[in-house]
């Protein structure tokens, strides 16, 4: 006895059979995307503080030599006594931090994560246009579980891996590495429009810019 094609069988069916009719014909996708933009640093910086705020992240702006100084300062405003970071990340950044740090693994499990009071990481590269951040995961950003199960996320961004735009700034990535965008604080919205923060990610990210890098 034959068993019943399913929905899916016969819908996965008759798209064969088309094709196999009438071959999808050859397409050139254009890519002749919008590039080489670029501001003076200073406005760059000052539209990605104007995205970022809209976005209600909370933004510093430092030289290299106060890094420590601004984000021990920014852990304790949000009571922050235990943060996790990557194993790669600059030990000179929390030298100021008189908290307890936790280096994550792999083989640290996700409520060891939910426990602590927030993280602190690098960035790859930012878009100003849109105040998004990209985190390529490596050795100074860390897992993508690890920046998206605490509840404060730290990020730093150096003014020199901000770019204008979109395209410029995927320019900047590596293909095969796994990209994670950040634009603001994990937030959404339900059916009346009642904005939620933290559903899917960090309730709060803090973002702090070098300017001097």
């Amino acid at each position: 006895m034959t068993t019943p094609a399913t929905a899916r069988e016969t819908i996965l069916g008759r798209i064969r059979d088309a094709l196999a009719l009438a071959p999808a014909p050859d397409v050139t996708v254009p890519r002749d995307y919008r590039t080489g933009r670029t501001l003076p640093e200073a406005g760059l910086l000052e539209l990605l503080t104007d995205r970022l705020v809209d976005y209600k992240a909370e933004v510093h702006s430092c030289e290299a030599a106060e890094t420590a100084d601004v984000i021990a300062t920014a852990l304790h405003d949000h009571g922050a006594r235990r943060i996790g970071v990557p194993p790669g990340l600059d030990p000179t950044w929390l030298t100021a931090y008189d908290g307890e740090v936790r280096h994550d693994s792999a083989e640290t499990p996700a409520p060891e994560l939910d426990a602590l009071d927030g993280v602190v990481t690098a960035s790859a590269v930012t878009c100003a246009e849109t105040g998004t951040i990209f985190l390529d995961a490596s050795p100074d950003q860390g897992r993508r579980a690890l920046t998206l199960v605490p509840d404060l996320h730290l990020c730093v961004v150096d003014a020199s891996s901000v770019e204008a735009g979109i395209p410029e700034t995927v320019a900047r990535l590596h293909p095969t590495r796994p990209t994670t965008l950040i634009s603001g604080p994990s937030a959404t919205s339900d059916i009346e429009l009642e904005r939620v923060e933290g559903v899917h990610g960090p309730r709060t990210l803090v973002v702090v810019i070098r300017t001097d890098v």
